[in-house]
C-alpha cells in the first residue's frame, strides 16, 4: 500500500488506521505499507524500513517492539514509543543533513 491515507483529514486517517489494524489482526496477512509519517509507521508496522535520500536505499530496518493488538492511544502511551519516534526522527534528520551537505559541496 503506497500512502493510502495521505490525502485524508486527521480524524479520518486515524479511523482508517484503526480499521486497518482490525483487518490485519483478523486476517493475519503480511502487508508492505509506505508512509512518510513516523507515527503511522510505528502504529502499523512490526518493522520499519528507513530509506535514505536519493538514491533511495535501505538505511536501516528497525523493529517495533510494541505488542499487538494495537490501538492509537495505547501505542502512544507505550514506554518505548517516544524513544523509537525520536530515534527514527534523528535518523531522518541526519540523512537529510547529509544530503543537503552533498548538494552544497562544489
Amino acid at each position: 500500500m503506497d500512502e493510502p491515507f495521505g490525502a485524508l483529514d486527521a480524524q479520518t486517517r486515524e479511523m482508517m488506521q484503526e480499521e486497518l489494524l482490525r483487518i490485519l489482526d483478523t486476517e493475519k496477512k503480511t502487508m508492505i505499507f509506505v508512509t512518510h509519517s513516523i507515527d503511522e509507521a510505528i502504529l502499523l508496522g512490526d518493522r520499519i524500513v528507513v530509506m535514505s535520500c536519493r538514491p533511495g536505499k535501505i538505511r536501516k530496518i528497525v523493529p517495533v517492539d510494541i505488542p499487538r493488538p494495537r490501538k492509537i492511544l495505547s501505542v502512544r502511551a507505550h514506554p518505548c514509543y517516544i524513544e523509537l519516534r525520536n530515534s527514527l526522527w534523528e535518523m531522518l534528520m541526519q540523512d537529510l543533513g547529509n544530503a543537503q551537505a552533498q548538494k552544497a559541496a562544489p
